[in-house]
């Protein structure tokens, strides 16, 4: 292995010091300096930025709100009208999070297949339907239906739009934009407390309950904008029509050299799936995002109904609006982690250190029964959960390489921690059970799992950078070199 090879860039992966063996497309800025090419490199990452996030993070946005607001249909009324006991309310909720977590590993290869402006428009009409018909149940059944479909369609928004965003940025800034995506989730929480107040005051017209215009306005909404996706989503790097032939160069070129194959081709074949299963970052990966996703869930499934119980109001208005601030703030906090993770390729720590600021948002919401102690304690609930699903997405996204095994591999990671989703739905019979279950999954799996991960990490790394991995690539062209992936000698881990 030649010396310019095993240089590391600190950031986690292999950057060549020169082009030899890599199959580039013509530099259209051969002939410009450097800092030309820099200037140049700026605004296309910054046309990127403007041509792909905005609209992805309503279209989450829009999902999130979708799958979340049974919580502020809840203190409107609708375990009340439709006659559930709390089994059965329990039970709606978590059937969601069945069909969402069993069908996500397949949508990433389907989502490479049918090309994201296709797939994506699709799944959000069929979801929107789904919700509109929440407003139309007038039993359990209709309603665990209802949400079972929901979960089914939704399940290939959430790991395809990580997937996709990993295809386009180096891995250096792909964070940054995983977590503004992510923060749209916060921000559905401030939007939908806001919103289910206003839309509840049309309770009784057309004969329908606030709770069911909820359910009918913002599904309407989505297959509203699921049309017009047709349209604003993109397809991948080398078939995006927005792109000009230069640019899709530059793109390509620069995803070449941060060593991403997500640049290339590739017909899935089950070998993908056998390395993923194969890997032990994946299986590590589902205990950490676990770790954060059941919260997130339980959080934002029960933060209304925790709120309305401090008892500073009997206003179900007023508990909606009062939710929207913890929300915002965790939007804020998200994006701010986000960047410091890109900026010092410390996701590990990052998730270390949240965790400690949710495990003490739960603890003052279990030890006091001061309104104004747990109102805070929900703050750092907030900041110690939503922060982490962003940056432990990321994190295995930047250790896993190959077209389909990164899809692969998302897709079992987020599918697994959203399979506990079925847990958050049965915890909160009782508010301190529910917060002692959660404050445990955040100390347990996302801090103890985060320790573990960054130590192994951190020991292949010095494994790699010491030669001891270079056996593997011996014999080899550098065609068989690069189809190991992130298994290569000279591909160095993010910890």
């Amino acid at each position: 292995m030649t010396e310019d090879k095993e240089k590391s860039s600190g950031e986690g992966h292999r950057v060549s010091t020169h082009e030899e063996g890599v199959n580039l497309p013509a530099d259209p800025d051969a002939h410009r300096t450097d800092e030309e090419k820099a200037e140049i490199d700026r605004k296309l990452v910054r046309r990127l930025d403007f041509m792909l996030i905005p609209w992805l993070c309503l279209l989450y946005l829009l999902a999130f709100l979708d799958r979340t607001n049974i919580g502020n249909a809840k203190i409107a009324g609708v375990q009340k009208d439709l006659g559930l006991t709390d089994g059965q309310y329990s039970a709606s909720l978590s059937i969601f999070f069945v069909s969402y977590a069993v069908f996500e590993p397949v949508t990433n290869i389907m989502l490479k297949k049918f090309r994201p402006s296709v797939f994506i428009p699709i799944i959000m009409v069929l979801w929107g339907a789904s919700m509109l018909g929440m407003g139309f149940c007038y039993n359990w059944s209709g309603l665990m239906a209802a949400r079972w479909f929901l979960g089914l369609a939704e399940a290939g928004l959430f790991p395809g739009i990580n997937y996709y965003l990993s295809c386009w940025y180096k891995r250096s800034e792909f964070g940054l934009r995983a977590a503004i995506f992510f923060s749209a989730a916060a921000l559905s929480g401030s939007f939908g407390g806001l919103l289910a107040a206003a839309i509840e005051k049309m309770d009784g017209i057309a004969g329908r309950d606030g709770w069911a215009w909820i359910f009918i306005l913002e599904g309407l909404l989505t297959i509203i904008f699921g049309f017009i996706s047709f349209w604003m989503v993109h397809d991948f790097p080398d078939e995006a029509k927005f792109l000009s032939e230069d640019d899709r160069a530059r793109v390509i070129r620069r995803l070449k050299l941060d060593q991403q194959a997500s640049a290339e081709h590739e017909t899935f074949q089950m070998a993908y799936l056998y390395q993923s299963l194969r890997d032990w970052k994946m299986w590590l990966g589902m205990v950490i995002y676990m770790g954060c996703d059941m919260p997130l869930y339980a959080f934002s499934l029960f933060l209304p109904a925790i709120i309305k119980d401090l008892g500073w109001s009997t206003s179900t208005v007023r508990s909606q609006l009062m939710s929207v601030p913890p929300y915002a703030v965790a939007a804020v906090f998200t994006v701010v982690i986000g960047y410091v993770a890109d900026r010092t390729r410390q996701r590990g720590l990052c998730n270390i250190v949240v965790s400690v600021i949710g495990v003490a948002g739960f603890a003052m919401l279990l030890a006091s029964n001061s309104p104004a102690v747990q109102y805070a304690g929900v703050f750092l609930a907030a900041l110690g959960i939503y922060p982490c699903i962003s940056n432990t997405v990321t994190w295995m996204a930047n250790n896993v390489e190959g077209v389909y095994k990164r899809g692969v591999v998302l897709g079992f990671v987020i599918g697994w921690g959203n399979l506990s989703g079925v847990i958050s739905s049965n915890i909160y019979a009782n508010h301190k059970t529910g917060h002692g279950i959660v404050m445990g999954f955040l100390a347990v799996f996302l801090f103890g799992g985060s320790i573990l991960m960054t130590t192994l990490l951190r020991r292949e790394n010095g494994k790699r950078l010491r030669g001891e991995r270079d056996h593997l690539v011996e014999g080899l062209d550098e065609k068989q070199i690069d189809k190991l992936g992130d298994m290569r000698p000279d591909f160095y881990y993010t910890t």
